[in-house]
């Protein structure tokens, strides 16, 4: 017996040491280049496992430098150069080994600190400049930073210049008040930042001491950061490093980690510390963003749900696009199961109301549901998209992105703006073309719709934020003042995006209120700190001379609508996915930043690139989105998905826009809704003008239509709506209209049963269940 145990034992030991064994191992960064005395580069050794997932094994692994005489390798996983050369760096773990290609240069060159790249780093992360000390707007006790550091020459002055000369002191370098205050060697409001001795306060002490040269116009500047690792599927509580390394101008590299802002987009899957040590502390998946002189980027890493689910789940899945293929590789890498699919019932009310904003009559329900066509829902699709139906509820949501409303638009060219979106729903515009038509549009307001745009926005300012948002997904407003605290945009960025719009100008027409909108040969936007003009430029795109012929909304639309655009598309992809799946690959939908990432970025990868391929087709967007097996799904959860809120297992319920919800009580109560000035019979979704007076409307959330942002349309459920459902005008004069649905019941003699499945066909697009039927 003693035997069997001991060999139980032992051989269960072999298998859990067995499991154990990584198939894989790689160092982060797989080559390093270091340049001059002062540069090192951190390393991380990441094991990959049978079953797929990552391990940080760093301090676990074996490191060794081929030639020590180059570069040497710490206990604390630093390499750090010893002289000019080459040599190879190798890790063993396991049985694995790996290696990295080491160059070093310069070692024996300056090892004096940069005021751009050194200093202003250090006082970014320890927060000198931030927006709660000395980079507020009146700054702290009379020592004012620039926000985060974007003005490196501004910065220079107010530390050198200012302050008695007792900020720093080229003298006497421990005696800067930047040395002293932030260790606490003196009081400091501020607490204490860094120790002495530290390598925050080593680099400005070494500064000083080498007589605090400013910053130069021959400096690198920083192109790019790069992350490590990029992506992993980590271990429930496993550590995780994450490196960044900066790219320069002038092609060296610098490992920028202590350096960096950190932040986790899901802190109840992952935390990270000041340092990038990411622990995981959930099921599922997070961005680790970070932030480093205006530069942006992010890791992803995520821990599999512990749910045990067969691959036959997946496998026998239905599959109907490219959609399902993406949306399922998600679902299994993190262990979670899709629902069902939708009954006909389901579908045809969720197709009608996602694409058109209204019900299924129930003979439209009942012939769906009837047919015994395969590709029954594929059709319906297609019924759907050419309907007047679809081009109302289109052409009202464009008008909400677009700002149409009468409060700034005079009648007539708020009608035309209207008319011409639309106009071009009807055609199946490409979305290229439709926004390129409004940025280039000239004329008269009454006769040119699209040019009622730029009536709208008055200033070079609001076309600018405006513009970036509707279109791009981005919101830029943050760089009117200071560079974004978030994102790549400098204020720089933002006014020579603004100079772009700075010629259009307008006059009055021929006609009574009518406006003419033109381009006018000159003018000018200054840039408020420096106080002249930088040239015109889209956001990534080439700048313009001041004098240049071409037109500068011409150039701005050519950039802003290329295939090569990197917002562009995927702005417009993303609003069709929020209306159709009652969540955008990215959250909020309209903030299509690269520090929010998409929650399936692979997916939305493909919707974009197809999005583009086919010409910018927003009706075959559309189509694809509602042909996929995933949008057909269930809204019925399963064990395993009932807390997924962003991966769409299953159908997420959404409560309706305010338009929609009053459409379709007239419809089930067949009494038409009422507005001022319109003929009757008109529906909510088919008013151009969103300030048509509708206490509903109002009530259940419709956007005033003033600026560009999704947070303007409200869908909170309020005490305001339950009273006014229960006790207001609008339902209880439908229910009591002559000619309305209980009016035809009591002509009719509806038995009570009759009358229950007209009313559930009528809104559920279903009959009711037994134990509904009890209910009522």
């Amino acid at each position: 017996m003693r035997l069997l145990i001991s060999a139980l034992i032992f051989c269960g030991s072999l298998a859990a040491q067995g499991s154990e064994n990584p198939t894989g191992l790689a160092l982060l960064p797989g080559d390093v280049d270091l340049r001059g005395p002062r540069s090192y580069q951190r390393i991380v050794v990441e094991a990959t496992y049978p079953d797929g997932h990552q391990k940080d094994v760093t301090t676990s692994a074996r490191l060794v430098s081929a030639d020590p005489k180059i570069a040497s390798i710490d206990r604390d996983a630093y390499l750090r150069p010893v002289a000019d050369g080459t040599t190879m760096l190798t890790a063993s773990f396991a049985g694995r080994t790996a290696t990295a290609r080491v160059r070093v240069e310069d070692a024996a060159g300056s090892a004096v600190p940069n005021f751009r790249n050194h200093v202003l780093p250090v006082m970014t992360k320890v927060g000198c400049n931030s927006g709660a000390c000395h980079g507020a707007l009146a700054g702290k006790n009379g020592f004012k930073l620039t926000l985060r550091a974007y003005d490196p020459e501004v910065d220079y002055q107010v530390l050198t210049r200012e302050g008695i000369g007792r900020r720093v002191s080229r003298l006497e370098p421990a005696q800067s008040l930047i040395l002293l205050k932030p260790t606490f060697t003196i009081p400091h409001g501020g607490g204490k930042r860094f120790e002495v001795g530290s390598p925050e306060y080593n680099i400005l002490v070494d500064w000083i001491a080498s007589g605090a040269p400013p910053p130069s116009d021959s400096d690198p500047r920083i192109q790019g950061v790069e992350i490590f690792p990029r992506s992993a599927w980590l271990e429930p509580g496993a550590e995780q490093q994450v490196l960044v390394r900066a790219r320069y101008s002038d092609g060296h590299t610098e490992d920028v980690t202590r350096w960096v802002k950190f932040s986790s987009t899901d802190s109840g899957v992952a935390s990270v510390d000041d340092v990038g040590k990411v622990n995981m502390l959930g099921s599922g998946e997070a961005a680790v963003t970070v932030w480093y002189q205006s530069q942006v980027g992010f890791a992803r890493l995520g821990v599999p749900n512990p749910n045990k689910i067969s691959a036959e789940v997946y496998r026998n899945a239905p599959r109907h696009n490219y959609i399902d293929e993406l949306s399922l590789k998600k679902l299994e890498a993190l262990h979670i199961d899709p629902s069902l699919q939708a009954d006909d019932n389901t579908f045809i009310r969720r197709a009608y109301l996602d694409a058109m904003g209204i019900l299924p009559t129930p003979d439209e329900v009942d012939r769906f549901v009837g047919d015994r066509d395969p590709n029954k829902r594929s059709k319906l699709i297609d019924d759907i998209l050419a309907r007047d139906e679809f081009v109302d509820y289109w052409a009202y949501k464009w008008s909400d992105l677009l700002l149409v409303s009468s409060r700034r638009l005079r009648s007539n060219a708020m009608w035309s703006y209207y008319n011409w979106i639309r106009d071009s729903v009807a055609k199946n515009k490409p979305w290229d073309q439709f926004v390129r038509e409004i940025l280039v549009s000239s004329g008269n307001s009454r006769e040119v719709g699209a040019l009622n745009y730029y009536i709208i926005h008055k200033s070079p300012i609001d076309m600018t934020e405006n513009v970036t948002q509707a279109f791009l997904g981005l919101r830029i407003t943050c760089a009117r003042c200071h560079n974004h605290p978030l994102e790549k945009w400098t204020q720089r960025d933002y006014y020579q995006m603004a100079n772009l719009f700075s010629r259009i100008s307008e006059k009055n027409g021929a006609e009574p209120g009518d406006v003419i909108v033109y381009s006018s040969p000159t003018g000018e936007m200054n840039h408020p700190r420096l106080g002249r003009p930088l040239p015109p430029k889209p956001l990534d795109g080439e700048a313009l001379d001041f004098n240049s012929p071409k037109d500068r909304r011409r150039h701005l639309a050519q950039w802003l609508t290329s295939a090569k655009n990197p917002y562009f598309a995927r702005a417009l992809v993303n609003k069709v996915w929020h209306n159709f799946m009652g969540r955008g690959l990215v959250e909020p939908v309209d903030d299509v930043r690269a520090t929010n990432p998409a929650s399936d970025e692979e997916l939305f990868a493909a919707l974009t690139k197809d999005f583009i391929d086919s010409g910018f087709d927003v009706k075959r967007l559309v189509r694809t989105v509602m042909n996929s097996a995933a949008y057909q799904r269930s809204s019925a959860v399963t064990p395993t998905n009932e807390k997924d809120e962003k991966y769409y297992s299953h159908y997420i319920i959404k409560r309706l826009p305010a338009e929609v919800i009053l459409d379709a009580i007239s419809e089930v109560t067949r009494v038409p809704s009422k507005f001022e000035g319109y003929p009757e019979g008109t529906r909510a979704l088919q008013l151009p003008d969103s300030q048509v007076n509708s206490y509903f409307l109002t009530v259940f959330g419709r956007p005033p239509r003033i600026i560009s942002d999704s947070g303007e349309r409200q869908h909170e459920p309020t005490i305001t709506q339950a009273l006014h459902v229960i006790n207001g005008e609008t339902l209880n004069q439908m229910l009591a209209a002559k000619g309305g649905t209980i009016d035809m019941f009591l002509k009719l003699g509806l038995s009570d049963s009759k009358a229950v499945d007209h009313v559930y066909l009528s809104a559920f697009s279903r009959y009711p269940t037994e134990q509904e039927r009890k209910e009522i």
